[in-house]
């Protein structure tokens, strides 16, 4: 009995070592550890992003062994991605977990892809590790293997066209933009400002506008005829206009437009329009008005050609139907934003 009894001790005295920190404190003592692999995906795995299918289906699921530190602890797993060649110098998290395993959808997976990087609807390369840490040792890291992914992801963003010209000091990244009507379309529109010349110009494959890019000008005919080569500005005398510009068809065309705000919650019903005027430095349309409650819409050009009176899926305006104004009868502040193309806002400002 008295040999169990200092057998137990000794056991006792060697946990209590083993347990024991220099603080006295009683932590283990954790000085190294080791990492596995990253078991899916495959490296060299290939994704194309879609930007038309569920946003919420799973894109991806990254999964890896367990790091080892040597005793039990809780351990955190980060996982991080960075363009293919950066050597991880800004990588991205796209998740954080005490499980094995990370799955992203698609919205979300090409939302990281974007952000390190990646060019939409270009196939690059993305590099993914795992990161693991426990509790205060956060600053002795582990990291798993990694591999590299290739990925195409998406914009949801209409492709544009800049406008540079006479109107803006012929500077690209401050130009005025038209849009296109989605994905893969060449039907680009908007309302420009314009005085003199002008020409259309492409964004780079970053998104950037700037002179060397593809550019196009007219034929010069002044026939609404674009070419990319041997071309002249195209001009136009100093006004608000409708532009429009395939790129596709070779073809642009513009359409003088003055506003106006009709409606019975104006004050001269849906008899006449009353004007808006062109701000040049918010590129908006303004006016002070007497509204009461009622329906109301703008249009241009004191005709049916050209209006906006309803809203689309996505919240902006367009045409067809009425806006109804249910607030206080007074005077109001009206803006009409026509300067992103395809996304056409307004707003109501009681004076």
């Amino acid at each position: 009995m008295k040999q169990l009894i200092n057998y137990c001790l000794i056991v006792a005295t060697m946990f209590f070592v083993a347990c024991s920190s220099d603080d006295g404190h009683g932590d283990f003592q954790i000085t190294e550890g080791t990492f596995g692999d990253i078991l899916t995906p495959n490296d060299g795995q290939s994704y194309t992003l879609n930007p038309f299918e569920n946003q919420t289906n799973t894109a991806i699921t990254i999964t890896w062994e367990s790091a080892d530190y040597g005793v039990p602890t809780q351990i955190s797993y980060i996982v991080e991605a960075a363009q293919s060649g950066t050597d991880f110098e800004e990588p991205v998290v796209i998740g954080t977990t005490s499980s094995n395993v990370l799955s992203l959808d698609i919205a979300t997976f090409n939302g990281y892809a974007v952000g390190a990087g990646l060019l939409p609807f270009t196939e690059g390369s993305l590099d993914i590790r795992v990161k693991s840490t426990i509790g205060n040792q956060s600053d002795m890291p582990l990291y798993s293997n990694a591999i590299s992914v290739s990925v195409t992801p998406f914009t949801t963003a209409l492709p544009k066209l800049a406008v540079p010209g006479n109107h803006q000091g012929w500077d690209p990244p401050t130009a005025p933009l038209l849009a296109s009507s989605a994905f893969g379309e060449t039907d680009y529109e908007g309302y420009v400002w314009l005085d003199g010349g002008y020409k259309f110009l492409a964004p780079d494959a970053a998104g950037a506008f700037q002179w060397g890019n593809t550019d196009w000008g007219d034929d010069g005919t002044s026939t609404g005829i674009l070419v990319a080569d041997d071309e002249t500005d195209c001009t136009a005398t100093a006004g608000y206009y409708f532009v429009q510009a395939n790129t596709g068809e070779l073809t642009y065309a513009t359409t003088a437009v003055s506003w106006g705000i009709i409606g019975e919650a104006t004050p001269t019903g849906w008899d006449s329009d009353t004007d808006m005027v062109y701000n040049s430095s918010t590129r908006t349309l303004e006016i002070d008005i007497d509204l009461e409650p009622g329906p109301f819409k703008f249009r241009a050009n004191n005709a049916w050609s050209i209006e906006l009176g309803s809203f689309n899926d996505d919240g902006f305006l367009q045409a067809g139907g009425d806006l109804t104004f249910d607030g206080t009868a007074g005077n109001y502040h009206v803006v009409l934003d026509l300067s992103n193309p395809r996304e056409y806002t307004y707003s109501l400002t009681q004076n």
